[in-house]
């Protein structure tokens, strides 16, 4: 399915650029993305605080849980929602101890998702492929982890096989460069404590295969030690990677896969792993008490009917790109977990 070719570009060579340009986000464009990544720096930092501190605060005892009659009606939960979470952000700026471990947690996250978008939206601006900035996605405040990701969008065709592989591959692995350096802050500060009983709603966070090597190489007990900020960012940003990994529709991990194999390899590949992803969301249900892994299986199942766009030309990848495809199978292997939480 490929085209001959007479030389083989690296992926760094930069005489690979095409001759197209990409447009220039408008002031506007600016102003917008700019609110939303203000926004979820808001929900993530409430969310970390609820995560990390909600034992220290203090709600003066006037909870919806504590409340009965009608103020207790489903009806006024989401006015008593939006109070507390006013409450909870008042308290967190009158007091920095409970406001630390929010920031922490955000913007250790936010510098992993703004790494992976970017490095999208570099490699589209590399190879003149007209691409949104990124939009960050808030949340929900108090729920983990206080964002549903972040995207951008390609408004124009992908010129080449070579630019398709970049693209896809470049957000996850400049992602992953962030998230090193969190996790190993985040597992060697781990606190050696027995996790109190209810301290994150009866939830544990199974361990992926890049913190058990960390734990191992610096003789780390994660089975007994309590969740900081950067240790949750950084579980955050694998879980994301791999996700985002996944061979499936228009994830990168998609992407990836149409430019290594073809149109028909990604097509059946893609079917595969949502195959195995239904039986790991049973199996998670049936050994672990997590529903979670459903979530994902709906999300494969709309980018599987999302149609791959096809490279204007595809020429043959090279060694330089197959050795990166290769360091995405081991990222993928770092970050993967079949099991992400348990619930008891």
């Amino acid at each position: 399915m490929s085209q001959p070719s007479e030389t083989i570009t690296p992926i760094a060579d930069m005489s690979a650029i095409a001759p197209r340009s990409a447009a220039r986000p408008t002031a506007r464009q600016w102003l917008l993305h700019l609110a939303l990544f203000v926004a979820t720096a808001f929900t993530t930092t409430i969310s970390g605080i609820v995560w990390l501190a909600g034992s220290e605060i203090d709600t003066g005892g006037d909870s919806p849980a504590q409340t009965g009659g009608v103020a207790g009606s489903v009806l006024l939960l989401p006015w008593y929602y939006f109070r507390g979470i006013g409450e909870l952000a008042w308290q967190a700026l009158t007091h920095p101890a409970l406001l630390a471990p929010g920031l922490k947690f955000s913007v250790s996250l936010l510098a992993i998702l703004t790494a992976h978008e970017f490095g999208h939206y570099f490699l589209c601006r590399y190879y003149g492929v007209d691409a949104t900035l990124p939009f960050f996605i808030p949340q929900p405040p108090g729920l983990l982890p206080g964002t549903f990701g972040a995207f951008i969008k390609m408004k124009s065709p992908v010129p080449s096989r070579r630019a398709l592989f970049d693209i896809g591959l470049a957000g996850p692995l400049a992602g992953f460069a962030v998230i090193i350096p969190v996790a190993l802050a985040g597992v060697l500060t781990l606190q050696h404590v027995n996790i109190p009983v209810g301290a994150s709603g009866g939830i544990t966070f199974n361990d992926p295969l890049l913190f058990r090597l960390i734990a191992r190489a610096f003789k780390i007990d994660l089975d007994n030690s309590a969740a900081n900020s950067f240790y949750l960012a950084a579980w955050v940003g694998l879980l994301v990677t791999a996700l985002n990994l996944m061979p499936v529709g228009q994830l990168d991990g998609g992407h990836g896969t149409f430019a290594a194999f073809g149109k028909i390899a990604h097509h059946w590949i893609g079917r595969m792993a949502f195959v195995t992803m239904v039986a790991l969301s049973v199996l998670g249900w049936l050994w672990h008490g997590s529903p979670s892994g459903f979530l994902y299986v709906v999300l494969l199942a709309v980018m599987l009917r999302v149609h791959h766009p096809q490279p204007e030309q595809m020429e043959p990848l090279g060694p330089m790109r197959v050795a990166v495809g290769i360091i995405t199978l081991i990222v993928f292997a770092l970050c993967f977990l079949p099991f992400p939480i348990t619930i008891t």
